[in-house]
């Protein structure tokens, strides 16, 4: 998930970041494309580096570090249709946003919110395993604000600043009176006859979502999540559990769109710790459901081994020993054993053994996957008993391998099968339900954590 901050614009940006200064960035040579910009960087000294790469549709993206200022970098992308972006940042962040960067993302907005030259979309944060990606989850009633929407007869030019590279100070990049900064932009972007017509420059989204309204603080993102606002607090400042980027900050207290917020609790719930959680065969009790069963046998096997064999038992007991203390002790042996389970089961290549024979079900299963659509909801492909008990099998040993598991069957399964992803889920679901030994609900509450959406989007 996108977590880095940009300190301010290049002046050749087509997408204006709002509350950002603007830079001059005329030393950079941005005109001449990609390879130039990388030239700057790219083996120049040590500590200093750049790239460029290029997709098929005649954009690219390419990243410098400031040959001024070495300790901080450019970052620029370009769309052949929606212009071009010019970010300055700390030259630490310039090459993890040139990687995320790469694909439908344009550009950020408000904590991650990122518009694909079309839609406007919430910030990535619920994989989807199937698709091998993010969710792209649309932003409700979204509206794009042009520069043109913000420069009117209240703006002026003459108050705003274009700053130099050499004396920027990165740790003092929110401005005042930004329209003025932006109009300044606009001149000398006129000046110098580059760049999209205004109308057509983003500068920022606004939705109901994003009204204040709509936000919630510390304490309602940590009850959405299940935990405290003491430990929401810790994660924040200790940079742990991927928590969003806040959409605002209002009297010093950072504020999350509530959607941002439910994804991100959602995202919580369906990490390994929630499946695990989900799967657990008690409150106290980390142990999945699975590995608990083979706890209770060993604990009976010791039991009776320790205990009600009389050549066993004499060798060992003591006065002050009794059949309690010895189950105390069996289930003690008992639990070495089954939170050994995955050294005594090799569960990588039972994972992927089970991924086979699912598939080779799925692939033998009918050879019209297309009807099992257009009829009614009910219907999917039979998977014989064998493999349906290995699979349950496997949810119930090792919830968090077979969520992997899962999704790799309905990934595979929709590009080499041309299996529509809802019959692949209907066909998984239904297995599980006859053969996992799972009861109902346990069994729903998992898969709803684990299967990716019907549709991918």
């Amino acid at each position: 998930m996108f977590r880095l901050r940009p300190l301010a614009n290049g002046l050749r940006t087509d997408h204006p970041v709002p509350d950002l200064p603007f830079v001059d960035d005329a030393h950079i040579p941005i005109e001449k494309g990609p390879d130039a910009i990388e030239a700057i960087g790219r083996g120049v000294a040590e500590g200093m580096w750049g790239r460029c790469d290029r997709d098929r549709n005649g954009g690219w993206l390419a990243f410098t570090t400031d040959p001024l200022r070495t300790d901080l970098g450019w970052s620029v992308r370009y769309h052949p249709e929606h212009g071009m972006t010019v970010l300055l940042l700390d030259d630490r962040d310039t090459a993890a946003l040139h990687e995320y960067w790469w694909g439908p993302p344009l550009l950020f907005r408000s904590g991650g919110y990122w518009w694909d030259g079309t839609t406007w979309y919430r910030p990535q944060q619920v994989w989807d395993g199937a698709s091998e990606r993010y969710e792209r989850r649309p932003v409700r009633a979204a509206t794009t604000i042009h520069a043109a929407d913000l420069i009117d007869d209240h703006t002026d030019p003459t108050h705003g600043k274009i700053l130099k590279v050499a004396n920027f100070d990165k740790e003092a990049t929110a401005v005042q009176g930004w329209p003025d900064h932006l109009a300044k932009w606009a001149t000398a972007r006129a000046e110098r006859g580059d760049g999209l017509p205004l109308q057509e420059c983003v500068v920022r989204l606004t939705a109901p979502e994003l009204t204040g309204d709509h936000l919630v603080g510390i304490p309602e993102l940590a009850e959405l999540a299940g935990i405290t606002s003491s430990t929401l607090r810790a994660y924040i400042s200790r940079g742990e559990n991927s928590i969003p980027l806040p959409q605002a900050t209002v009297g010093g207290r950072s504020m999350w769109a509530r959607p941002v917020a439910e994804d991100w609790a959602e995202a919580r719930s369906k990490s390994s710790e929630g499946v695990k959680a989900a799967m657990a065969s008690g409150d106290n009790d980390p142990l999945s459901r699975g590995a608990a069963d083979v706890r209770e046998r060993f604990t009976e096997n010791f039991t009776r081994t320790l205990w009600e064999r009389p050549a066993v038992r004499k060798r060992w007991t003591l006065r002050h020993r009794n059949e309690e203390a010895v189950r105390e002790l069996a289930n003690e042996l008992a639990w070495e054993v089954a939170a050994s389970l995955n050294r005594i089961i090799p569960t990588e290549e039972l994972g992927s053994t089970i991924r086979h024979a699912v598939l080779d079900e799925l692939a033998n299963g009918g050879d019209s996957h297309e009807d099992l659509v257009d009829n009614q909801d009910w219907q999917f492909v039979g998977i014989t008993l064998p493999v349906s008990r290995m699979l349950g099998w496997h949810v119930r040993h090792f919830p968090h391998s077979a969520q992997t598991v899962i999704n790799d069957i309905i990934g595979e399964a929709e590009r080499r099968l041309d299996m529509p992803r809802q019959v692949t889920i209907r066909s998984l679901s239904n297995a599980l339900t006859m053969d996992s030994g799972l009861d109902g609900k346990t069994l729903e509450a998992y898969l709803k954590l684990v299967l990716p959406p019907e549709n991918a989007s």
